[in-house]
């Protein structure tokens, strides 16, 4: 029988997928076979886990989301009504919605245009006596030039809270993000990140009075801690309640995902290094600006692998990943800035002109697929399909 237009639709190729393995699972199967599945010793197992991978003697307070772990950290931090933070505007709502948590105002300021990372001249510039705190953002898994942001602070006497959603594992001159000079760095565990436990995050810090306060708050400013309440021996059914604190704690559920998530983090980067390696060479010729790397010796996370097209190429942005959508590849674009969205633009009276870095890149970026699932033939695709759309 013959078939006419008849159209063999290739397997839709996500933008990101997260790679659970057997260990996962079973973890998973172990806390729920121990009826505990809320905060308990899977929890606390992947906070010392974390802390040891970071080293350099920080404390690790696991939570649900990497929004809450930044919102506890500006809170410990002493950040309240009429505060000023600086932040970028390249970057998700979350980072910038938890300083308007605490009354305080997010101050933001233009990109790099290389690095699409916070630029260290801008944040100088925009503080005021109101300044308490910044919050630089390591996007897409490339640190942040960290050196001047940190000599800024000292200078003012700034808290500094790094956002580190893309940034495990990643390195500033050799250190890893978390183990700098700064007063807090969160990351997320949100499903498409490097590592992945569906929802969660992390907060580090080396300071005790910080860290002893964020255990606090993020379980309804409860004095104890609950696991310890309902798991021992003795007759423990009283607590305190100090503080007005928060829903923010991370489940043994999400934890048993992270304890093995953890053990393959760089081997996770070492596999997304050979994708955006070979996406490098293959699309060099091509009318468009390829990432900007670390500096010689540092890890870059590859989180997301952005390009941004040329002024020439044939195609817009939005055309670009809509023949893309079409012949099976997903893609997205990250971000759209927040001074273009209506909540941050009529609220502190944005204008693109103020931001003109990040205006720009906003019409030329696009996020490419890389993910630790993605085999050769479905890089293969990715690059073709790109050069058949530009060329």
């Amino acid at each position: 029988m013959e078939h006419k237009n008849l159209i063999i639709m290739e397997k839709f190729l996500p933008f990101a997928l997260p790679d659970i393995g057997e260990e996962e699972i079973a973890e998973v199967v172990d806390s729920l076979r121990s009826n505990w599945l809320t905060t308990g010793a899977k929890t606390k197992r992947f906070e010392q886990d974390f802390a040891e991978f970071i080293g350099h003697r920080v404390e690790a307070i696991a939570v649900n989301s990497a929004t809450s772990g930044l919102h506890l950290a500006l809170e410990a931090l002493g950040i309240s009504h009429g505060d000023e933070v600086i932040t970028t505007t390249h970057t998700f709502t979350a980072t910038a919605e938890v300083i308007r948590y605490l009354g305080a105002n997010p101050v933001f300021v233009d990109i790099d245009p290389v690095t699409l990372n916070i630029d260290p001249l801008k944040i100088a510039a925009a503080i005021t006596p109101l300044t308490k705190a910044i919050i630089p953002v390591h996007f897409g898994g490339l640190a942040c030039n960290m050196e001047p942001i940190l000599a800024i602070a000292r200078k003012y006497g700034l808290k500094v809270i790094e956002d580190a959603a893309h940034a495990i594992p990643t390195t500033y001159q050799g250190k890893l993000i978390g183990s700098l000079d700064s007063d807090a760095t969160v990351y997320s565990f949100y499903a498409t990140k490097t590592i992945a436990t569906g929802e969660g995050g992390m907060l580090v810090t080396r300071n005790p009075e910080v860290a002893r306060r964020c255990r606090v708050m993020r379980l309804h400013g409860i004095s104890r801690d609950v696991f310890d309440r309902y798991s021992s021996t003795k007759p423990s059914w009283y607590y305190e309640v100090v503080a007005p604190g928060f829903k923010y704690n991370m489940t043994d559920l999400a934890a048993s995902l992270g304890i093995h998530q953890l053990k393959k983090a760089w081997l996770f980067q070492e596999q997304r290094v050979a994708i955006a390696k070979r996406y490098d060479t293959e699309l060099a010729d091509l009318p468009l600006h390829l990432p900007a790397k670390p500096a010689n010796g540092d890890t870059h996370s590859w989180h997301l692998y952005v390009i941004r097209l040329d002024e020439s190429a044939k195609v817009s942005r939005n055309t670009f990943i809509e023949q893309l959508a079409a012949k099976g590849i997903g893609c997205s674009v990250h971000y759209i800035p927040l001074h273009l969205h209506p909540y941050w633009r009529d609220t502190y009276n944005l204008r693109s002109e103020k931001f003109p870095c990040a205006s720009h890149a906003y019409e030329r970026i696009v996020s490419l697929p890389i993910y630790t699932k993605m085999s050769e033939v479905d890089q293969t695709r990715v690059i073709e399909v790109v050069k058949k759309t530009l060329l």
